[in-house]
C-alpha cells in the first residue's frame, strides 16, 4: 500500500507519487513525494 497524503493545491487526499522515506531534523520518519495530479510536493509525517 502506497502512502496517502493531503494535497493542498487539489484539496484532496491522494496517493504520493515517487514516495521517498526520509528522516526529519528531529529524527522522526516522514514520507515525501509529489501529487500525481498537479505535481505539487506532498509530505506526510510518520513511517508508512
Amino acid at each position: 500500500m502506497a502512502a496517502e497524503a493531503y494535497c493542498v493545491k487539489c484539496k484532496a487526499k491522494r496517493e504520493i507519487k515517487d514516495a521517498v522515506q526520509i528522516q526529519m531534523k528531529n529524527g522522526r520518519p516522514a514520507v515525501q513525494g509529489k501529487c500525481p495530479e498537479c505535481g505539487t510536493k506532498m509530505f506526510k509525517i510518520g513511517a508508512a
